[in-house]
């Protein structure tokens, strides 16, 4: 029986739908029957010694699992999923090396991505100015050199990793899910969900259909991000994030640890500066995150021109009217500030302000952030 044919994921859904067993105890249990076929064929008395919990035992030997699985791959079918289990040579190689590795993954997009070299990008929800810009550039900068960017499209880091990939020409990128993957979550990515699940990435997740974002689902979702990159990138995160328990969980399968050195006032950037206490690789750009990975991989990467010498930013300033060469210079990568702050600080006039900021967003070199704030453009 190939390994994807019906009966085959039927068995391996059966496994992971099985209320109360570990991955764990699953691969114990497979190591010791052979198959997903066998254990579910095995007698009450042949499972006796293995002290399963009495759920757990009942929907192995009464089969419920098995039912339940078969409803299960219809409706994936009928949704356009494809599962990948353990037993298909699409399942990705650095995942089978964690600790407990899911027995079958959802995917919807293109499966075969999750084989390819991937760095994570996680951090806050709540992202100052320059976390926004410094993701979204690494995002599209590894994406650029043949990296598939990984991270779990929650709001504000995540999302910014997966737009910058997604921003890159060739760039691809995956979203692990802490729900079933036929959930948008939150509901304004959807746009995003539609473009990775459309073919420029995969969106995967090893929950039933249906099932919500709850709570726990997330710190158990943040192991499969890790498992699949080569290295966790932490751009923002607060003292007990999510982002930090990812980085820990990369730690523990032996990949690499990167964090964004940040503003020591700002809460946000306690984390990734814990991290570099800790021994995490500082970044500062693409290159200090391709220099660490090994050396087969980076020879596999595409080399790309860099198109903004060190000295671009004082070159843009040299290029600037006198009026945008006063705001330029007013404002910084890292915090954004009010237009009228602008006025105030700057001499001139509200119309004069209003004209050179239009003309400095058009050329690229700043943002206008919601509620009439500025910020300058990363170069």
């Amino acid at each position: 029986m190939h390994p994807g044919s019906d009966a085959d994921l039927q068995s391996w859904l059966a496994l992971a739908l099985t209320p109360e067993l570990s991955p764990r105890t699953m691969a114990r249990l497979l190591e010791a029957f052979g198959s997903p076929q066998a254990i579910f064929a095995a007698s009450e008395s042949e499972l006796a010694s293995w002290k399963l919990p009495p759920a757990t035992l009942k929907a192995i030997t009464g089969r419920s699992s098995l039912a339940r699985a078969e409803k299960e791959l219809r409706r994936a079918q009928q949704a356009g999923v494809a599962l990948v289990s353990w037993a298909d040579p699409r399942y990705p190689p650095l995942l089978r090396q964690i600790y407990d590795p899911p027995p079958v993954l959802y995917v919807r997009g293109e499966p075969a991505l999750l084989a390819r070299h991937q760095v994570a990008i996680v951090g806050t929800r709540r992202p100052t100015p320059y976390g926004v810009q410094m993701a979204e550039r690494l995002g599209r900068e590894l994406a650029e050199r043949g990296l598939v960017i990984t991270s779990g499209m929650a709001r504000g880091i995540d999302t910014l990793a997966h737009r910058g990939a997604l921003a890159a020409p060739q760039g691809a990128t995956v979203a692990v899910l802490g729900c079933g993957i036929d959930i948008v979550y939150p509901k304004e990515n959807q746009k995003l969900y539609d473009q990775i699940a459309g073919g420029r990435g995969a969106l995967v997740s090893e929950l039933p259909l249906g099932a919500p974002p709850m709570p726990q689902n997330f710190p158990v979702r943040n192991r499969l991000i890790a498992g699949l990159a080569l290295g966790v990138v932490v751009v923002e995160g607060a003292q007990h994030s999510g982002s930090l328990i990812t980085a820990r969980l990369a730690m523990e399968c032996g990949r690499e640890v990167y964090a964004v050195p940040g503003n020591v006032t700002q809460p946000t950037s306690f984390g990734p500066n814990q991290l570099i206490k800790q021994g995490a690789k500082l970044v500062t750009g693409w290159e200090d995150v391709i220099e660490e990975l090994p050396t087969a991989v980076r020879a596999e990467l595409i080399p790309v021109e860099t198109t903004a010498p060190p000295e671009r930013a004082s070159l843009v300033r040299e290029g600037l009217a006198p009026a945008e060469r006063t705001l330029y210079d007013l404002l910084s990568t890292d915090q954004a500030r009010h237009i009228d702050e602008l006025v105030e600080q700057s001499g001139l006039s509200s119309s004069e302000v209003l004209a050179a900021l239009f003309d400095l967003e058009m050329k690229g070199f700043i943002r206008q952030l919601p509620g009439k704030q500025f910020v300058r453009v990363l170069l």
